[in-house]
């Protein structure tokens, strides 16, 4: 009997360990709402989405996969331009990969109308601070002067990731990693401007957001080959550490729905990017752009001190 109960629950640990160690992407989702965590105000909460983005999966075609797994198969290859489509899809799924993305965090109320918190997207490293412009400072337990169903808040967001960028754990991304040896970190900015309309005051049943964002991204790569080969059979040169930066925009919306303490919130965000012209190997060069959607669910657990409950 105990194993058949423990069995299951293993297979569930293990399959949510494999699914959280392919989410390595900063996050992208807007699960704010315009009022900020009240002064004192612990929120603890975790993230679960998914980055869809049309730029690798234009990449991502039959031919492609095929001329991945058969060069990986090769002592030599000749470079042409299979060898730059795989550049250009190994830079996409770095640029914007296509995968899971999961984080968990804690955020706290430094000031009636700031706080700041800390993620961890399983390899991203996230640090962001929220100022509430707009809307009653107060809590669930102690209402501000005005707070009401219906009131609206508004707030401006400041979000810094850092990371180690690799390839999702994917075939035929592993066969063009072998072949060209990527490597790659990138730093993203990301600054909401986030509106929301409260149910039941100070958010105590939730709320619905809407806005924009901007976001910003610093990308460092390189490819150094082994086994690439140019005309009369001379090793193509590795490709130095290169840099380059590309800007966002998108819109958001999301609902809270909950009651007092612990809340759910489904989300749902779009970008467009122009990534701009990346150098490859050989002197040639590519240039991408593309839309992402980023749908996720998410869960928020309220933590008030001792005081704010009295």
């Amino acid at each position: 009997m105990k194993t058949r109960i423990l069995l299951p629950s293993r297979l569930l640990l293990a399959a949510l360990a494999g699914l959280l160690a392919a989410s390595c992407s900063a996050p992208r989702a807007i699960v704010a709402t315009g009022k900020v965590t009240p002064q004192g105000e612990f929120r603890v909460a975790y993230n679960q989405g998914f980055n869809i983005a049309s730029a690798p999966l234009s990449k991502a075609t039959s031919a492609l996969k095929d001329a991945a797994s058969q060069a990986t198969g090769k002592d030599t290859v000749g470079y042409g331009g299979s060898v730059k489509n795989l550049q250009a899809a190994a830079l996409a799924y770095i640029l914007d990969p296509v995968q899971p993305t999961a984080d968990i965090s804690i955020r706290y109320g430094i000031v009636p109308r700031l706080d700041a918190g800390y993620k961890y997207a399983f390899g991203s490293h996230v640090f962001d601070a929220q100022y509430q412009f707009l809307g009653p400072v107060g809590s669930v337990e102690n209402p501000g002067q005005g707070a009401a169903g219906g009131t609206t808040y508004a707030s401006v967001g400041l979000q810094f990731a850092t990371q180690r960028a690799k390839l999702p754990s994917l075939p035929f991304l592993s066969d063009i990693n072998s072949l060209l040896n990527l490597r790659a970190s990138r730093n993203d900015l990301l600054i909401p401007v986030i509106f929301s309309q409260s149910f039941g005051p100070e958010e105590e049943i939730g709320a619905i957001s809407y806005g924009v964002v901007y976001a910003h991204s610093w990308v460092t790569y390189g490819f150094a080959p082994t086994k690439v080969y140019g005309s009369n059979n001379i090793p193509i040169s590795a490709l130095p550490t290169t840099s380059r930066n590309f800007s966002s925009f998108g819109g958001f919306f999301n609902l809270k729905l909950g009651y007092r303490y612990f809340y759910v919130i489904p989300a749902v965000s779009v970008f467009y990017q122009n990534y701009g012209e990346y150098a490859l190997l050989n002197g040639a060069s590519t240039s991408l752009s593309g839309v992402t959607v980023v749908p996720s669910l998410g869960f928020q657990l309220r933590i008030p001190t001792a005081g704010m409950r009295r």
